[in-house]
C-alpha cells in the first residue's frame, strides 16, 4: 500500500498563478519563496494541488510505505493549508506567537498571511526542515 499524492512534472508557477483569489494567489507567492529558501530545494507539485519541498521515505508499523515531502503547502480557497510533517506537539512556544492560525496534526491552517508573523512562520518551517532530516536523512 502507498502514498495516493504521488510527485507530478506540472508547473508550479503556472498552478500559482492559476488560484483565483488575488490574495490567495499572492500568499503563495510568499510562501514559495520562503519555502525555497528555508529547504534550499525546488517546488514539486504532488498531485493536483500541494507544493511540496524535499521528499523523505516513510515506513509505518502497518507496513504501509511510501514517498511525500519534507515540507509544503496549498493553497485552498477558504485558506491556506501549510503541512509541517513533524506536527506541533514542540511548538506551543512559536505558535504563541503566530498570529491567527489553526492546526491539525500536521496542518496549520492559516487565512492570509497577513494574520500571521512571518518570522514565526519562517521559524516554525525551519525547524520542521531540519527535524524531518534528522528523521530521515538524504541517501
Amino acid at each position: 500500500m502507498s502514498n495516493k499524492t504521488l510527485p507530478t512534472a506540472a508547473d508550479v508557477q503556472a498552478f500559482i498563478d492559476a488560484v483565483e483569489h488575488p490574495v490567495r494567489r499572492q500568499d503563495a507567492g510568499e510562501l514559495l519563496d520562503l519555502m525555497r529558501e528555508v529547504s534550499g530545494e525546488e517546488p514539486t507539485l504532488w498531485g493536483p494541488s500541494l507544493i511540496g519541498f524535499g521528499r523523505y521515505h516513510y515506513r509505518y508499523d502497518s507496513g504501509r510505505e511510501g514517498d511525500f515531502f519534507r515540507i509544503g503547502f496549498s493553497p485552498r480557497k477558504s485558506r491556506q493549508v501549510l503541512y509541517i510533517m513533524p506536527g506541533f506537539d514542540d511548538e506551543a512556544e512559536l505558535l504563541s506567537r503566530l498570529g491567527k492560525h489553526k492546526t491539525g496534526k500536521s496542518c496549520l491552517y492559516v487565512n492570509k498571511l497577513d494574520d500571521v508573523d512571518l518570522e514565526v512562520l519562517r521559524a516554525l518551517c525551519e525547524r520542521a526542515w531540519a527535524t524531518m532530516a534528522e528523521r530521515y536523512p538524504q541517501d
